[in-house]
């Protein structure tokens, strides 16, 4: 059986007609953040980008990944939030009083319930609580860093790499803004029961009163979170919040800035600008077909692919452009298929750039053929390969 390549279908999406000057407009958009990324949650449009592949130190925003791993345990039943876990020497030297850095000031050798822990970690950034639930659900720091990478590929943070569940530098810890923004994304939606946390503006502990940390909160523009963080100058400035206005959610993630005067400024501009300037447009209703792929020793030789939700996209306001859709598959398809098979993905560019991927499944079953129509596809296929390496030049 040939090793079937990547195939491609592009499409030409009419979403309004022509290019308008609004759209010009936004894309002068600039911001003094080396890295920085802007999505709508709904749709997971990309709105803005620079840099956000680029690799950052997350500092402290990597206790969102912390955060995740924790409701993840708590909405699978393993964890509950009166649970106790034990303050180490570890967690109180490195994390805690000692340490000077953000800390909840957990006492040495004291339990605190893990929804304390959790107030700790994601309003007042105590790395003493991150480093407790770390080892209160892994049974060791480095336990529940396994877990993290682990989870983060699950989550399709290909390229973030995670060292400690708190913050600290090491080379071992890399984040780009683009996957942080994707994390974010996945709490938000997974984990309502839990995401208020991070909207919460203040938290006593032990007769300590702490301010969240996230700037935008304070800011009367919808934010209800998350994490901001920085190492001294060792990382810069950065933030991953969100926030919603009339029914729409946006997230945006920013790293480097030169102070936390820059980082706030810069994420505030960003979200006001994308709440100002952009409208939702949709593409594709759940089901409608979007394109075919073809299908390797079947009744027939293709399948329409679909989505199982809307397709929609942010566009500028008033703008009339031209989107490209490219549907991006490994084919053709092995017979038999399922109905509902996942197959592939959609890609929207807008210009160079990918604003929108969506996952596509098969629309139908496709049986098993013949064994005439078998040998027939393969033949064909066994052709066209010949024909490609001839082309590209391959021996």
């Amino acid at each position: 059986m040939p090793k079937f390549p990547v195939r491609c279908l592009i499409l030409s999406i009419l979403a309004l007609a022509g290019l308008g000057a609004d759209f010009v407009r936004a894309q002068g958009f600039q911001t003094s953040a080396p890295s920085a990324i802007l999505i709508d949650a709904g749709t997971n449009t990309v709105l803005f980008e620079k840099g956000a592949d680029d690799y950052q130190k997350p500092a402290s925003t990597v206790k969102i990944l912390t955060a995740e791993l924790i409701f993840q345990a708590l909405a699978e039943g393993k964890l509950k939030l009166d649970d106790q876990f034990t303050v180490s020497e570890h967690a109180w030297r490195t994390g805690g009083a000692p340490a000077g850095g953000s800390a909840m000031f957990l006492p040495l050798n004291s339990s605190a319930r893990v929804e304390d822990l959790l107030r700790g970690l994601v309003i007042q950034s105590g790395n003493d609580a991150a480093i407790t639930l770390a080892e209160g659900f892994a049974g060791s720091e480095e336990g529940f860093v396994t877990r993290m990478n682990k989870r983060a590929a699950e989550l399709g943070l290909v390229k973030s790499r995670f060292g400690n569940p708190w913050g600290m530098d090491g080379p071992d810890q890399k984040v780009t803004a683009r996957e942080m923004a994707k994390l974010a994304a996945h709490v938000i939606k997974t984990y309502p029961q839990f995401y208020g946390y991070f909207g919460e503006k203040e938290f006593t502990w032990n007769k300590i009163r702490q301010q969240n940390r996230n700037p935008l909160l304070t800011m009367s523009i919808g934010a209800d979170g998350l994490k901001t963080g920085n190492i001294d100058k060792e990382s810069g400035y950065g933030l991953v919040g969100s926030a919603t206005q009339d029914g729409r959610r946006l997230i945006v993630a920013i790293y480097g800035a030169k102070s936390a005067k820059e980082r706030a400024e810069e994420a505030r501009k960003l979200l006001q600008w994308g709440f100002r300037n952009f409208e939702e447009k949709e593409l594709f209703k759940a089901g409608e077909p979007i394109g075919p792929a073809q299908v390797y020793g079947g009744t027939q030789g293709s399948v329409q692919l679909t989505a199982k939700e809307d397709i929609k996209v942010l566009l500028p306001r008033g703008a009339n452009e031209r989107l490209m859709g490219k549907i991006v598959y490994e084919g053709p398809v092995l017979a038999p298929v399922e109905a509902g098979a996942a197959v592939g993905r959609l890609e929207i560019k807008r210009g160079n750039a990918v604003v929108l991927e969506q996952p596509l499944q098969t629309s139908e079953a496709v049986e098993q053929g013949s064994l005439p129509r078998r040998a027939f596809d393969a033949i064909y296929e066994s052709a066209a390969a010949a024909i490609h390496q001839k082309l590209s030049g391959k021996k």
